[in-house]
């Protein structure tokens, strides 16, 4: 007699279980060949003489982003399907998985280069326009390329987190396009271990707008990832200025490789750079603001921050953004077993969810009243109204305590 282990939802027989999405993750290269998928399309807008369409592709990268995935979420809802226990360590071990992140990064290089071509080229007639791009398509194709290194830091989120050597070193390269290279070191040993603590530059508080957000997480996460290193430098009596200082090599990465370019197409590339770099570690500072939005670790009777648990983490199941970003809304997983891979993160009893998933909200996060009209009470129905367990902006302490009352 054949005995079945029955799944998590208690349906399924495990001997016979197989992910659904298994080959729904290769969506995850839409992002980094998007812009080669639309020279096509551009091309046929110019022959029909639709000139002023035919730059209307080159905006790929923010349609997907504020448009396409939003209403795919809301068409296909939650995913509702978690991997069963029995089945985890073969999930884990499958490495198809491992291979669908790697081949993410040589389409990644190849959009940058093909990018910095279309940005500086003088005459683009195979494409059907009469000599170089117009700026309006100059700056679509930029923000595209940049929405790409935006999604392509979780991309080296996901195989930073893991001990292979190889994909240490694939996680630096992926974050050169952007510039952030220090996030390899500040993401593991700062953010894990402050997080949704007011210690941590990346954990946004309850009032504090994206806008005041985003200066305090980029300047906050340079300077931990710089400390961090040093430390471990002068453990190793070494200069913090050795090579083996990995957010100086991880810069290092950057600087060879806008430093090749720009010595190619020239200094007409600049703009491109700085706003596909900008927009890039950008968008990924909209996701930091709103996986831990007002969310707060306790402290115990000793003094320490209790351990990190589902809770501290703003989650969301939604399938499609999940299949692009590899599960990162599933964060509170993440949080709790930072080295499972993506396809064995779970969705979590007790951690709070977003209404929508990360597409749908990164747009919320640009209009602080908005913002704050959709998140704040669900923050507070999250802690029972309890104002001290919220993880409070000092500006505006104040006035929270007057319109919700004393913390109890």
């Amino acid at each position: 007699m054949t005995t079945h282990v029955e799944s998590a939802d208690g349906t399924t027989p495990v001997d016979r279980w197989r992910d659904k999405k298994r080959y729904l993750w290769l969506m995850g290269l839409i992002v980094p060949t998007a812009v080669l998928v639309m020279l096509p399309v551009v091309w046929g807008l110019n022959q029909f003489g639709w000139h002023a369409a035919a730059q209307v592709p080159f905006w790929i990268g923010p349609i997907l982003v504020y448009v396409v995935l939003p209403l795919l979420d809301w068409r296909f809802g939650p995913d509702g399907e978690n991997p069963p226990d029995a089945v985890m360590e073969r999930l884990e071990n499958d490495k198809y998985y491992r291979y669908c992140t790697y081949s993410f990064i040589p389409f990644q290089y190849l959009t940058v280069i093909l990018g910095a071509y279309l940005f500086t080229a003088s005459d683009l007639g195979w494409l059907g326009f009469d000599g170089a791009l117009g700026w309006p398509a100059k700056i679509g194709l930029a923000l595209s390329v940049g929405m790409m290194g935006g999604v392509g830091i979780n991309t080296a989120h996901e195989l930073g987190h893991k001990k292979d050597t190889l994909e240490r070193w694939l996680s630096k390269i992926t974050l050169a396009q952007t510039c952030y290279g220090h996030f390899f070191i500040e993401h593991n040993r700062g953010h894990h271990v402050r997080v949704a603590t007011p210690e941590d530059p990346a954990s946004a508080r309850f009032g504090e707008t994206f806008w005041e957000f985003l200066p305090r997480s980029v300047w906050g996460s340079l300077r931990s990832s710089w400390e961090l290193e040093a430390q471990r430098m002068r453990r190793l009596d070494r200069s913090p200025w050795h090579p083996s200082n990995d957010v100086l090599n991880a810069w290092a990465m950057s600087v060879v490789l806008y430093g090749a370019l720009i010595a190619y197409f020239g200094v007409a590339l600049v703009p491109y750079v700085v706003i596909s770099a900008v927009f890039g570690f950008a968008l990924l500072e909209t996701v930091n603001y709103l996986e831990h939005y007002g969310l707060l670790r306790q402290k115990t009777s000793s003094g320490r921050y209790e351990r990190c648990a589902p809770q501290h983490s703003w989650n969301s199941d939604h399938l499609v953004t999940n299949l692009f970003l590899y599960h990162l809304q599933r964060h509170s997983d993440h949080h709790a077993n930072p080295t499972r891979r993506y396809q064995t993160l779970r969705s979590m009893d007790g951690a709070p969810n977003l209404p929508s998933g990360y597409a749908s909200m990164i747009g919320l996060t640009y209009f602080p009243p908005l913002w704050r009209k959709v998140m704040d009470h669900r923050v507070l129905a999250h802690y029972d109204g309890d104002l001290g367990r919220v993880n409070i902006h000092p500006r505006v302490r104040e006035r929270v305590l007057a319109k919700y009352g004393e913390p109890r």
